[in-house]
């Protein structure tokens, strides 16, 4: 996990941290799918009672002749945005690159992928809304990777196992079905 506090907080090493994670995300979730408003809407309604609670402490601070606590400031460094877009445009241009191969067919296999990954994305939303499949990625993401860390040797075990049969049958697959296919598909008559 390369250490540091995200680790510390995914491998609940912080209980606490962790377990509000959690709750922090169910109850946004409940309040975002059962309260039937929008997520502007919830969103501007917190930001507005946030800033009012400041206020109001601040005015009474002032009031009660206190010092009012100062908040810290926020600041990005240039290095960091930087980086930051550095990284983004990486990643859109790999993206990009990808579109451009399957566009043209050079990549059939990706292409294949590709529209696996999207029809099940589709196949998925009409079950679930965003925000559904948003927490259940939250919640797996803080609780699988410690899961793992726990037992790992029987995890890796199991998944071995599994790899090994998904080989197998990917093997036939590609032996019987996309050998066949015509040569601007196959890359194995481009080599």
């Amino acid at each position: 996990m390369g250490g540091g506090k995200a680790a510390d907080v995914l491998l609940w090493k912080q209980r606490h941290v962790s377990f509000g994670i959690v709750v922090v995300a169910t109850v946004f979730w409940l309040l975002i799918e059962h309260s039937g408003m929008p997520l502007l809407t919830i969103s501007s309604d917190v930001l507005l009672v946030l800033v009012v609670l400041l206020f109001l402490r601040a005015n009474f601070a002032a009031l009660r002749h206190k010092p009012i606590q100062t908040l810290p400031q926020l600041v990005l460094s240039e290095e960091f945005v930087d980086s930051v877009a550095a990284s983004f445009r990486a990643k859109i241009n790999n993206a990009l690159l990808m579109a451009h191969d399957i566009t043209l067919g050079n990549d059939f296999k990706l292409f294949f992928r590709v529209v696996i990954c999207l029809w099940l994305l589709s196949v998925l939303g009409s079950y679930l809304s965003f925000f559904t499949f948003a927490y259940i990625g939250t919640i797996i993401s803080i609780t699988v990777p410690a899961l793992y860390n726990k037992y790992n040797k029987h995890v890796n075990r199991y998944f071995g196992m599994i790899f090994q049969e998904f080989r197998k049958h990917y093997k036939v697959m590609d032996e019987s079905v996309f050998s066949r296919l015509p040569g601007s598909f196959s890359k194995d008559k481009d080599q």
